[in-house]
This record gives C-alpha cells, structure tokens and sequence, in this order.
C-alpha cells in the first residue's frame, strides 16, 4: 500500500483521492476547534497560502478523541474554522486517529512515522509532512507550530 492509495472524505460525504496530490507535498493535520492548539489553524492556513502555488496541500482531519475537543458537527466545524480562523484548506469529516476505527490514511503515517508513544497520536494537531513522491517525511508533536515546519515544507518542495 501507498499514501497514493488512500483517500478520505469532505465534510459532506464526497471523496477526496490522496492520488489526486501526486507531485505535491502534503500535510495532514488532525485538528479540533476546542483545544489549545486550534491558533494554529491561523498558522496552518498562512503555510497554505504561501506555498499552495509551490505545490503544498494542507489537509485538516477533524478528531473528537483527545478530552471532546472537537464536539461540533461537520458542517459547524467548516464554518467555525473559516470564521475564526480564515481557514480556506480542506478539511475532511470527523474521524478517529487511533484505535479500532483510526482511519486508513493515519493507520499509514503512524505505521511509516512512529511518535513518541510508538505508533499512536498523542494529541490534536499532531502533523506529517508527505513528499511530492507520496513519502511520509516527518512527523511533528502538538506543540510544533507551523510556522516551525516551513523550513521543512522548503525542503521538500525544494524551494530554495
């Protein structure tokens, strides 16, 4: 299996092709609308905007597993990242990270990228940065910013 293989879902049910990204790097993110990490939506969408024409995609995967820090529906978590955060990058439906029902595209990562405690996502907005090859490059902890990745996000669009 590839990250080429795997696909996920928009808020409202339509498919989004990981393939689609091929010869883009892309960072997958699970967020939350009520965690202490959710400023980083407004740093997540400034990399958006400053690399998407160099090719970077920002994937957001919503995630209510650490402490219910995101209650709100689909449709309200769109409208509540797009009104406080100005988020413009995709976002997929609510899934799971970790245990039984973890969704396929973050079962890949952590198998490719282990975290600090092994294989499972510790918390929310914990990223992985995929190459324009469709190689998982790195993962980053919560506490990582985005700003903190650009160096990175250069690097692997080759990006002077």
């Amino acid at each position: 299996m590839s990250f080429y293989d795997l696909s996920a879902k928009t808020p409202t049910g339509e498919e989004i092709k990981m393939s689609d990204f091929k010869d883009k790097a892309v960072l997958i993110v699970n967020t939350a609308t009520k965690c202490g990490f959710t400023p980083q939506f407004t740093g997540l969408e400034i990399l958006h905007q400053e690399y998407k024409h160099q090719g970077l995609v920002v994937l957001g995967f919503p995630c209510n597993q650490f402490a219910s820090q995101e209650p709100l529906s689909n449709e309200d978590m769109v409208s509540a990242c797009q009104m406080n955060h100005g988020v413009t990058f995709q976002l997929t439906e609510k899934i799971d990270v970790n245990g039984k029902n973890e969704h396929p595209v973050f079962e890949y990562l952590k198998g490719e990228l282990g975290g600090f405690l092994g294989k499972k996502v510790k918390w929310n907005f914990t990223k992985f940065l995929v190459t324009p090859e469709g190689k998982p490059f790195k993962r980053y902890a919560s506490i990582t910013k985005p700003k903190d990745i650009e160096a990175d996000v250069k690097q692997v669009l080759k990006i002077a």
